[in-house]
Parts: C-alpha cells; sequence; structure tokens
C-alpha cells in the first residue's frame, strides 16, 4: 500500500470494507439520484450561475464525474482513457496540485461541453467505474473501496449543492420560477420554546466508530463543557420579525464588527429570499415565491445574523461540542431531502425538535482541526484540511441533505457572511 493511502486510512475516513455488490449498488443509487434532481431542469437552467459561491448543475454534474476519473479510473483501471483529457483542467475544483483548474467565477461562462456531451461524459465514468469495480484485483480493493466511498459522499455534497446554488440562480430571475411548484406547504403552528439541560463535564467528540466519517470528523477526542441549555428547536420566522420589528438591523451593538461592516456594505434588512410587498412579507422557495409562513423555521441567514439575533434574545450560539453531545442522543431523522419538502418545516410537537433537517444550524465554533488530525498526504488532502480557517461550523443538515449522509459528527463549515444554504439557529445559554 502506497503512502498517502495509509495516511488517508490513519487522517480521513473509516468504513466497514464494501464488498463489490454492495459498492456497484451505491455507486449506481447515488449517481441515479444527481441526474433524477435534475430532471425537472430545462438546458439553458443548467448553465446559471448567478454568484461566485454558486455553481451551474452543468458543472456539478461534471465535476462529480471529474472526481472519481481523476481518483480512481486513472490511478487504478489499467490502460484507462479519459473521455476528454481537457476535462482534467475545466472540472478541477481547487486540487492545487492537479495541473491547475478553471477559475471558479467563471464557470458559467462555459456553454461548452453542451449538456448532452456532460452527460455523456458521466456514462463513459460510470461504465469504467463498474468494470473497475469488477475487474480490480483484490490487493487493491481496500484502497478502492476507501476512495470509492469518499467519492460517494463527495457527489452527495453536490447533490445538496445543486439544489442549494439553484434556488439562488433561479432567485436572481425576476420571474421567480419554481424548481418544482408542487412543493408541500407547511402546516401546523410551532411548538412554545423550551430548554434541556445538561449537566456538562468531560465528554467525548467526533467519530470513534467504523461508520463513514470525513476526515474532519476525527479523532474522537475528549472535551470539557461547562453545564449548558439548549433551546428545544431552531429561532422561528415570528421570532425573527421581532427582531427584525425591534430594529435589529439598525442597531450595531448587537452585531460584530465585520457582521456590522458587512449589513452596511450590502444592505441586509432581511433574511435571504424574503420579499417584503404590500407590507407582507413573502419568501422565495423552490417551490415559487409563497407568503411567508411566521411558524416556519428561518432560514437563509448567515453567522453573522445568528450571532446578532441571540445577541438581542439575550442567548448565544451552541458550541459545536454542546451541540454534538445533545445530538448523539437522538436518532438520525427528521425533514431531510427524502421527505420531499425542500424547504424548512415547523416543530409542532414539544420536546427536541429538529436537530436534523430544515436547517444547517450555525454554531460559535469556528473550524479548525480537532487534536491529533492529520490531513492525509497528496490531493485528497485538500479535500478538508486547508479550509480550516475563517470559516464557522454549522451542524445537523437541512431540508436538501441526503438522509444518510448526515450523522452527529458531522462537520459542515462556511465563512460568516455565507447565508445562500439553508442555514439557521439554534440558541442556547449557561446552566446556572
Amino acid at each position: 500500500m502506497s503512502q498517502t493511502l495509509t495516511q488517508e486510512r490513519d487522517a480521513g475516513s473509516s468504513l466497514p470494507l464494501l464488498d463489490r455488490q454492495q459498492a456497484r449498488h451505491d455507486y449506481g443509487a447515488v449517481r441515479a439520484m444527481t441526474e433524477t434532481l435534475c430532471r425537472p431542469l430545462q438546458p439553458e437552467d443548467c448553465l446559471l450561475q448567478s454568484i461566485t459561491e454558486t455553481s451551474p448543475p452543468k458543472w456539478h454534474l461534471a465535476h462529480v464525474s471529474w472526481f472519481f476519473e481523476t481518483f480512481l479510473l486513472q490511478e487504478y483501471l489499467p490502460a484507462y482513457r479519459p473521455f476528454n483529457p481537457r476535462f482534467r483542467y475545466l472540472f478541477n475544483s481547487y486540487y492545487e496540485q492537479l495541473d491547475g483548474y478553471h477559475p471558479r467565477a467563471r464557470r458559467g461562462l462555459l456553454s461548452r461541453p453542451d449538456l448532452d456531451t456532460v452527460y455523456r461524459y458521466r456514462a463513459w465514468v460510470d461504465e469504467h467505474m463498474q468494470a473497475l469495480i469488477d475487474q480490480a484485483e483484490a490487493e487493491h480493493w481496500p484502497d478502492i473501496a476507501l476512495r470509492l466511498a469518499i467519492g460517494l459522499n463527495h457527489e452527495q455534497q453536490h447533490q445538496e449543492l445543486i439544489l442549494t446554488d439553484l434556488k439562488h440562480n433561479f432567485w436572481v430571475n425576476p420571474l421567480l420560477p419554481a424548481y418544482r411548484e408542487e412543493l408541500p406547504r407547511s402546516e401546523g403552528r410551532a411548538a412554545p420554546l423550551d430548554w434541556h439541560e445538561y449537566p456538562g463535564g468531560v465528554q467525548e467528540i467526533g467519530c470513534g466508530g467504523d461508520g463513514y466519517a470525513f476526515d474532519n470528523e476525527r479523532p474522537r477526542h475528549r472535551v470539557y463543557i461547562a453545564p449548558w441549555r439548549l433551546a428545544s428547536r431552531p429561532v422561528i420566522n415570528a421570532e425573527y420579525l421581532a427582531f427584525m420589528d425591534a430594529g435589529g438591523y439598525r442597531r450595531p451593538e448587537l452585531w460584530l464588527s465585520d457582521g456590522w461592516a458587512t449589513v452596511q456594505r450590502l444592505g441586509w434588512r432581511a433574511p435571504l429570499y424574503w420579499l417584503q410587498q404590500d407590507g407582507d412579507w413573502w419568501q422565495y422557495t423552490l417551490g415559487g415565491l409563497r407568503p411567508l409562513n411566521p411558524d416556519e423555521t428561518v432560514c437563509h441567514v448567515s453567522y453573522y445574523e445568528a450571532d446578532a439575533f441571540a445577541r438581542w434574545a439575550g442567548k448565544r450560539l451552541p458550541g459545536e461540542q454542546e451541540w454534538e453531545v445533545a445530538a448523539a442522543q437522538r436518532p438520525v431523522a427528521g425533514n431531510l431531502r427524502e421527505a420531499g419538502r425542500l424547504h424548512p418545516g415547523i416543530a409542532t410537537a414539544p420536546g427536541l425538535q429538529q436537530l436534523y433537517g430544515d436547517v444547517w444550524e450555525w454554531t460559535s465554533s469556528p473550524y479548525t482541526a480537532y487534536p491529533g488530525y492529520r490531513a492525509p498526504a497528496g490531493a485528497l488532502g485538500e479535500y478538508n484540511g486547508k479550509f480550516m480557517c475563517n470559516q464557522q461550523v454549522l451542524r445537523g443538515g437541512s431540508c436538501v441533505t441526503p438522509a444518510d449522509h448526515v450523522r452527529p459528527s458531522y462537520r459542515n463549515f462556511f465563512y460568516p457572511h455565507d447565508r445562500w444554504q439553508f442555514m439557521g439557529l439554534r440558541l442556547a445559554e449557561d446552566a446556572e
């Protein structure tokens, strides 16, 4: 085994070795789901890139295929011939060790390859990946299975991004088109907010079992947490409206310095996708423009907004270790992508709710390495480790996250000004 793969195993993902039959099934299922998500789109939709942070659906479709081609087929399939050698540059996302990449901000300028060619590229990669799964030598299979697991989880991340990015790409269109008009609407009233107390002490966080985890979730380690309380549900639209009505966006004492500067520079006065018409608030969703439901979970707020709201409410955001200890006691279930809503819902029941699904929840924790973390050697080591600077951790998944992709230890991360992702907040406080 190469030194690079040894380090990947030591520092990165760990999972029971997939047998070939399971690998064929999982690969086919994930790849098919990506194309299912793109089925409602027209070719023109697949070219859109509204801001630097988003990518066109066509680029996502190609990039995840590039990942399998680059890290599996070219490494392990004898005599593999790339579909188009220039795609190695065109659909590389950010891997500096792989001969450069097309600038992220210019992905929406690529009219070619056309969409049909991208789908042929996917079919080419699929055909050769099935050959690799069937024909790979037994001595190479452990390494192939590891990279295959990374690739499948990587594609699931891009499935989420296809929906997230598409929402913003459609939002800039004055027609405010819907991705799917038949998406269900929320019903019911939000349960009153209450508090769940935890005794604190020395706790363990991080993934330490045999299930899949990204390298940034390891190693499992001990942390000390002071006693704390966690809100029973995330903040809802009605509560956020109260913050706005109290002048929340006009009061500098509520904001971090960088947050206040961002609010002034960008003119924020409400969460992203909120629109006021004739005195009433509306919200753009993947189902189109809809009246704002006051009982739904507030969504598309930045870390700066989440922190300002918490300060206005006399509370704080939870640390990621507090969130994980609480979530580890709960089943991984909720309003995730398979629920079919593709929009945050309403916590109608009492008790600790919505830890998984609905919105990614901002934490107060900066995205840094766990004690003992080592990024894998080689280009795959750029997957997570190089981003451990100037970003905040979010937890729990959202309404567009695949249900089998999230777990208590999963660490998402974004810059504090980002808000196009399905982001919300849950309050916390110190226990007396």
